[in-house]
């Protein structure tokens, strides 16, 4: 993260976070493809929903990012023991979803694959976490810090097992993200950045221990040790109320008083 100059920027509001992720990619207008709420479509100011018969199809190829199998997507949405009735609702889908204005998935004998020129919006926000954790980040993508998580619940209300697991997946990598971006922030100086990232994981998960490290941290580099100390107070009564358990003898340590 050596030689990284970062100028301060307005929070990006939750709604507006995965756009301006697909918005660092290009001017150029792209279809979208919107899996944080009712998976719908835009093209530029456009919106179009697309058919609640087809989501699942279209939802389960975008979240592999690779191309899929007929069988396996057949098998998977339609576990019926007759393999002709799946590859029926299979066909009867695909046509409802070729009568879309814009096309989602390139398919043929054998699989199907999301078109290269549809963005989706969780591959966006996938990179922006890759790109943080790993240090990659370019300044603007550093800068940019979602306000909550709850906005970017991948697709509420929906419990099949590959999309729990899906959901979960990226709330985890969202979270490390969110520990590593307020971590660089902090060792470039931009301690409200820093501290802004960090209450953002607290706020996801807030007995998460490591989320709670990194917000100390962030407030003692900003040299605001009163608040280091008002927050891990807050965290050891969380830990004693809820799991009965006392603040960890390092977290502690950090706000102890200095000589």
């Amino acid at each position: 993260m050596a030689d990284i100059s970062l100028s301060p920027a307005n929070p990006t509001s939750p709604a507006d976070f995965p756009e301006s992720l697909v918005a660092l990619g290009g001017d150029e207008p792209r279809p979208i493809l919107h899996l944080f709420g009712d998976p719908c479509v835009t093209v530029g100011t456009r919106i179009m929903e697309v058919p609640r018969s087809c989501q699942r199809l279209v939802v389960f190829v975008a979240l592999r990012q690779c191309r899929v199998g007929r069988v396996h997507v057949a098998g998977t949405l339609w576990p019926v023991k007759e393999e002709a009735r799946a590859g029926g609702n299979l066909r009867s889908v695909l046509w409802r979803l070729n009568r879309m204005n814009v096309p989602l998935l390139d398919s043929d004998k054998n699989g199907f694959l999301i078109r290269d020129e549809v963005v989706v919006d969780t591959h966006a926000v996938k990179a922006w976490a890759s790109h943080v954790i790993d240090g990659s980040a370019t300044p603007a993508e550093l800068r940019t810090v979602p306000d909550n998580l709850d906005a970017l619940e991948l697709l509420p209300g929906w419990y099949d097992d590959w999309a729990l697991i899906e959901r979960e997946r990226l709330r985890q990598r969202l979270l490390h993200a969110l520990e590593a971006q307020s971590r660089q922030l902090s060792t470039l100086g931009l301690h409200a950045q820093a501290v802004e990232g960090a209450i953002v994981a607290v706020g996801a998960e807030p007995l998460r221990e490591s989320a709670q490290r990194v917000l100390a941290e962030a407030h003692l580099a900003a040299g605001n040790r009163i608040e280091a100390c008002r927050c891990l107070r807050f965290y050891a009564q969380l830990l004693a109320r809820e799991l009965g358990v006392s603040l960890p003898p390092d977290l502690a340590e950090l706000a102890a008083p200095r000589p």
